[in-house]
């Protein structure tokens, strides 16, 4: 069983982001300003669509600080992915 086989509707351990998962993430944060975000490592959970769970970091422009938040985001089936929360860790 790989590292992402998983039962529908539970979450898979934190593993190294896919070019797929990737994707995702660009996309629910294209446009988003204020804090940059650099995904770390991704769990999902397939529901009527994808939920993922990204642990990253985060860096306001210009400041040295760098903390730990998890960016969640959702992919339904059929159109653009979005975040749903953002939580410092």
């Amino acid at each position: 069983m790989s590292a992402q086989a998983q039962i529908v509707g539970g979450w898979s351990a934190y593993h190294p982001l896919t070019a797929q998962d990737k994707k995702v993430f660009q996309e629910a944060l294209h446009g988003f300003v204020g804090v940059q975000y650099t995904p770390l490592e991704v769990s999902t959970q397939v529901v009527n669509g994808t939920n993922y769970r990204y642990l990253s970091n985060a860096q306001v422009p210009g400041s040295e600080l760098i903390y730990k938040v998890i960016v969640s985001i959702y992919a339904p089936t059929n159109g653009a992915p979005h975040i749903t929360g953002i939580q410092q860790i």
